[in-house]
């Protein structure tokens, strides 16, 4: 059984939605990803009050290998990078003129980024096929905890531009711009210095930027 995370278990769903799921979960014959002791990787990394910055994702890699429970991040001996993931290096290219030496990106969750996907599990090979088994509601209620008190949130696309209304209070940063995928990049995301305006962000309220390359 999935230990549920330290810091996140008084939460709701994990009373009301989380049964449910997890009993779906055990029922399913095929591959599930990331692997079940990953599931809560990226709320296990970081207790509510060290979350500085909230980067908002869809579902994990649906390619075996590729997810291990951080938002757009992949095991460190992956390659090709996923597409999506290579265009936020293309971006970080952009504005620091380095990136990161391979796709894991738990050093950022090392410094208080929270890289939370809606749905935290998927089918291998089947993309999305998870987004209604009811994890939205865990992604409601960790937004909803997060708006404490000022933080920089992140959302990349209409998916996650979805529960902006999660995000209460008043101070915090928004980010809010296309998605890096192939299809969407050019329409908004390129260009518009997520990082960069984040760390000034931070920098201005008196916090430390975030090493966004590992440089």
């Amino acid at each position: 059984m999935t230990d549920l995370p330290k810091g996140w278990d008084h939460l709701p769903f994990f009373t009301t939605y989380w049964p449910s799921i997890r009993d779906a979960l055990a029922q399913e014959t095929c591959t599930i990803l990331p692997p079940q002791g990953q599931i809560f990787a990226a709320l296990n990394a970081n207790a509510p009050d060290d979350v500085r910055v909230v980067i908002l994702g869809q579902d994990p890699y649906p390619t075996p290998g590729h997810a291990h429970g951080f938002a757009f991040s992949t095991e460190p001996d992956v390659q090709p990078l996923p597409r999506s993931l290579g265009n936020i290096y293309k971006e970080l290219d952009a504005e620091f003129g380095a990136r990161p030496a391979n796709g894991d990106l738990r050093f950022w969750a090392h410094q208080g980024v929270l890289l939370l996907n809606s749905a935290l599990t998927v089918p291998a090979g089947e993309a999305g096929a998870h987004a209604k088994l009811g994890w939205k509601h865990l992604t409601e209620d960790v937004l909803t905890a997060l708006s404490d008190k000022p933080r920089a949130f992140i959302l990349w696309g209409g998916h996650a531009q979805k529960f902006q209304s999660c995000i209460t209070g008043p101070d915090h940063l928004i980010l809010a711009s296309a998605h890096p995928s192939p299809l969407s990049a050019r329409r908004g995301f390129f260009g518009s210095r997520p990082f960069s305006r984040v760390n000034e962000w931070l920098k201005a309220g008196g916090q430390p930027e975030i090493d966004w390359t590992g440089s």
